[in-house]
C-alpha cells in the first residue's frame, strides 16, 4: 500500500508539474517514429533525453521543416524534466511575445519577464510560425526575445525549435542586429540539431485518405 500510495503522489506532483509548465501534450521519445525520420541521430536525441545538456546548461536548437518532429522531441525533453523535478516551461514563440508584449502594456513585464528568465529548461518552439508583431507600437520581436535570451545566457538551458534557416531569423523577427546576437548567444553553448526529412503529419494525413478511400470503395 505505500509503494502505491507513493506511486500515486509522484503522478500528482508530475501532473502538477505538467500544468505549471505550460506543456499542453505529453510526448514521449518511446513513441518517436525513428524510422520514418532516419536522417535524425537517435543515439543523440536519446542522450539529450537524459538531460544531461540541462545540467550543463547547454542551449538546444533544432531546425527543419515543419512537421519533421522537432517539437515532439522538445516537448518529450520537457515531460522527462517535469518528471525528473527540473523547473521548466513551454511556449510556442509567438505565445511567448505576446505574453511579454502584453505584460509591457499592463505594467506586469518585469514580473513576467523574471518567470520567463528563471526555469532551468525554457522550450521555445516553432520559430518562423505565426505574426510576431501586431500592433506598431510593439517592440520588434527580436528586442523582446533578445532581454530574454540575454538574462538566460550561460546560466539556464533553453531550447528552441526553428521552420526557418536561422539565416531568416533576422527577417522574421524584425532586426538583423539584435537577432544577430541572439544567435551569438546561442551558438556560444548550444547543441546544433537539423532535420531534413518529410512531414510526418502529411504522412499520416495521406495515409487517413488511403484508408477512407479503401473503405468507401
Amino acid at each position: 500500500m505505500l509503494g502505491v500510495e507513493a506511486s500515486h503522489k509522484l503522478a500528482q506532483r508530475i501532473d502538477r508539474r505538467v500544468l505549471t509548465s505550460g506543456l499542453l501534450e505529453r510526448k514521449t521519445l518511446e513513441a518517436f517514429d525513428w524510422d520514418f525520420q532516419p536522417g535524425i541521430d537517435k543515439a543523440l536525441v536519446l542522450e539529450l533525453g537524459r538531460l544531461d545538456f540541462v545540467r550543463r546548461r547547454d542551449d538546444l536548437v533544432i531546425t527543419g521543416k515543419a512537421g519533421t518532429g522537432k517539437s515532439h522531441i522538445l516537448k518529450a525533453f520537457a515531460l522527462r524534466a517535469c518528471e525528473q523535478g527540473v523547473p521548466v516551461r513551454y511556449a510556442r514563440c509567438v505565445d511567448l511575445l505576446d505574453d511579454l508584449h502584453a505584460a509591457l502594456a499592463d505594467g506586469t513585464y518585469a514580473r513576467r519577464l523574471k518567470r520567463w528568465v528563471r526555469p532551468d529548461l525554457l522550450v521555445i518552439d516553432d520559430v518562423g510560425l505565426g505574426q510576431v508583431k501586431k500592433r506598431p507600437d510593439e517592440p520588434t520581436a527580436a528586442h523582446t526575445l533578445y532581454n530574454l535570451i540575454d538574462r538566460r545566457h550561460g546560466k539556464v538551458t533553453t531550447a528552441i525549435t526553428s521552420n526557418i534557416a536561422l539565416s531568416d531569423w533576422g527577417r522574421y523577427l524584425g532586426d538583423a542586429t539584435l537577432t544577430a546576437a541572439i544567435l551569438d548567444r546561442l551558438a556560444m553553448h548550444a547543441v546544433r540539431i537539423h532535420v531534413d526529412g518529410p512531414s510526418y503529419r502529411q504522412h499520416l494525413a495521406k495515409s487517413r485518405a488511403g484508408e477512407i478511400a479503401s473503405t468507401a470503395t
